[in-house]
């Protein structure tokens, strides 16, 4: 059975575009980040085991599975996730730490990826009491050529779970209403999908990357301002769905 309290993607694309329109880094696209620019721009990506440096230690599965889409969304080729895992399993290459500033040519090699995604979970909880989902990804690309960072970017996501009945005022129709908040509140915010908040984390942070190849806007996105670092925003669970 689908979850009934799934954030409407289409409420965290407004937040983030709202976001992003009233504040900017002041740096073109093409200035922020010229490795995307020049004569043999990337056009293929690996994504490294995400790094958890928080309780949960489920967070690394679930957020992995979610990257994929969000960077072919912007016209790149992205290895699949299963067999990339596999592979990495079988080479002794699951350890992303051993690689975040190690040497990454052997990816170039063996893979034939020109960028790899770095990944750093610093905050993966619910707030049952408070209402709250937040998630915190660090995110970073790679170059397997040079060996440099072509981009890095923090995206903080707080999804709003909170419960209220309307109900209030005085006596027992106060107290019914704020006990119905408080367990409506917990009850949504345990069912919340921790997918979906990573993909509006990921939509969040990565939006600000330049187009790649495989995209009609490759090329010609250069002279757009890039996006604040880091960047956090806010939704509501405000929909049900199916």
């Amino acid at each position: 059975m689908k979850n009934k309290f799934l954030l409407p993607l289409s409420a965290v694309l407004f937040s983030a575009i709202l976001f992003s329109c009233a504040t900017g880094s002041g740096v073109k696209k093409s200035e922020a980040y010229p490795e995307f620019y020049g004569e043999n721009p990337p056009a293929s990506i690996l994504i490294m085991p995400p790094i958890n440096k928080t309780n949960n230690v489920d967070a690394k599965d679930y957020f992995y599975y979610t990257l994929p889409a969000a960077l072919a969304n912007y016209g790149y080729y992205v290895y699949p996730a299963l067999l990339s895992m596999n592979t990495l399993q079988e080479n002794s290459a699951y350890d992303a730490e051993l690689f975040l500033e190690g040497n990454v040519t052997r990816f170039k090699k063996n893979f034939g990826a020109d960028l790899l995604l770095f990944t750093t979970i610093t905050e993966w909880q619910k707030h049952p009491v408070g209402g709250h989902v937040d998630v915190t990804v660090e995110y970073a690309l790679r170059s397997t050529t040079t060996g440099e960072f072509v981009y890095r970017r923090t995206g903080t996501f707080d999804c709003d779970t909170s419960f209220k009945t309307g109900l209030s005022g005085g006596g027992i129709l106060g107290l019914v209403g704020l006990l119905a908040d408080t367990v409506g509140t917990a009850v949504k915010t345990a069912a919340t999908d921790y997918t979906t908040v990573a993909r509006c984390c990921n939509y969040l942070t990565l939006s600000d990357i330049p187009y790649g190849k495989y995209s009609p806007g490759f090329g010609n996105d250069g002279e757009s301002m890039s996006g604040v670092n880091p960047i956090k925003t806010s939704a509501k669970v405000s929909g049900v769905s199916d």
